[in-house]
């Protein structure tokens, strides 16, 4: 009998949780919320964004090209020829 009563109030209370916060998230007030908290993260980033400082680009004609055709400097490595020597 009071394994019954105990497997009846475990089953109650783990019902009653999932329909309490179902109900909270649920519900107008926890909307309302998240809502104001979301619009707040909106105006705090345009705030944010339009307060930065934009820097010019100086890294223009950065890069140089090098031709490199003369493939006869090219030394060639043998792996094989170096382990050999050891």
């Amino acid at each position: 009998m009071v394994k019954e009563i105990k497997f009846l109030l475990y089953i109650t209370v783990i019902t009653l949780f999932f329909f309490f916060t179902i109900k909270y998230y649920l519900s107008d007030q926890f909307k309302k919320k998240v809502y104001r908290t979301h619009n707040n993260y909106e105006l705090t980033i345009n705030e944010y964004s339009n307060n930065l400082k934009i820097l010019n680009s100086d890294t223009d004609n950065i890069i140089e090209y090098v031709d490199n055709k003369n493939n006869k400097l090219k030394k060639k490595y043998q792996f094989w020829k170096l382990l050999e020597n050891d």
